[in-house]
């Protein structure tokens, strides 16, 4: 028999010796790895909509698709000689496009049938004071050719300060949880090890390396991690679908906001590894009062 194939079996057999054991700490690592990706899904969602936020712009005006270059000029030119407004951005289609791009780089039949004169071009604009917002959204949102003005106003600084918090609070019940797991599974490699502790002694008379006894108990330490870990990434693709369902239809100051296939995979191999670290990492543990260093 191969040595791959001793390893196979003895994992299996630990597996389904401790089988309790074993889905405990599964259990514990899906759900604790599902709060962290979550959080960071979350964050993520968060960061993409208030990105634009985030350097002093306090509202943002867009203009009717299909406006002329000389009307777009009208609002332009206000801007420009508005005591009120401390510096503004003019957005044209193809930098409206650029974005669109960018934003929707996971959807490429959206991106393929949609043209840069299907887009607004807009004006992002940073008032002198921030409560002067208000106030410029009014004057403006009235004018010819303004399709909308989206403030940011005090709601996005709220958001953010919650977005903050909760994160703390997720990654911390994460941490416990994940610390949990860990504890779970140097249990299971212990009682796996004490069960086989006669196995293991005649294995070292006869010249087996500690290595070789180490590795069946890691790599069930990295099947539990990994299990767990898939089940979390499961979720937090799931999060992501309904995330995306919920914003899809917004048309207020939500609109911003959206998530990406590429957020939700970054994620979730963070979140395999993670796993995956968390399984040897308990295996090592677990075997160190059995096996010299």
């Amino acid at each position: 028999m191969s040595r791959l194939a001793y390893f196979a079996r003895e994992t299996l057999i630990s597996l389904r010796r401790n089988l309790l054991m074993t889905i405990a700490g599964i259990i514990t690592v899906a759900i604790s790895l599902f709060l962290f990706g979550g959080i960071l899904l979350v964050s993520a969602t968060v960061d993409h909509g208030t990105q634009q936020w985030k350097h002093g712009i306090e509202l943002e005006i867009f203009m009717n698709v299909g406006s002329t270059a000389k009307q777009v000029q009208v609002i332009d030119k206000e801007l420009a000689a508005d005591p009120q407004v401390k510096t503004y951005k003019h957005l044209t289609q193809a930098d409206a496009y650029a974005i669109f791009k960018k934003d929707f780089a996971d959807q490429p039949a959206l991106v393929e049938s949609t043209k840069p004169s299907d887009l607004p071009e807009s004006f992002r604009v940073e008032p002198q004071k921030a409560e002067l917002t208000e106030v410029l959204a009014l004057r403006y949102k009235d004018q010819q050719n303004v399709a909308t003005v989206i403030t940011a106003a005090q709601q996005i600084k709220r958001l953010l300060t919650a977005t903050r918090w909760i994160r703390l609070a997720f990654i911390s019940m994460a941490s416990v949880l994940l610390a949990s797991s860990l504890f779970l599974i140097v249990n299971t490699i212990r009682l796996a090890t004490f069960a086989r502790r006669r196995e293991i002694e005649v294995m070292k008379l006869v010249g087996a390396s500690n290595w070789f006894v180490r590795v069946p108990f890691m790599a069930e330490g990295l099947v539990q991690g990994a299990i767990g870990a898939g089940f979390a990434f499961g979720l937090v693709w799931a999060l992501k679908i309904i995330i995306a369902n919920l914003l899809s239809n917004q048309h207020t100051l939500l609109s911003t906001f959206r998530v990406t296939s590429s957020d939700a995979l970054g994620i979730g191999t963070l979140v395999l590894i993670i796993g995956a670290g968390i399984g040897v990492i308990g295996s090592i543990v677990g075997l160190r009062r059995f096996l010299d260093a």
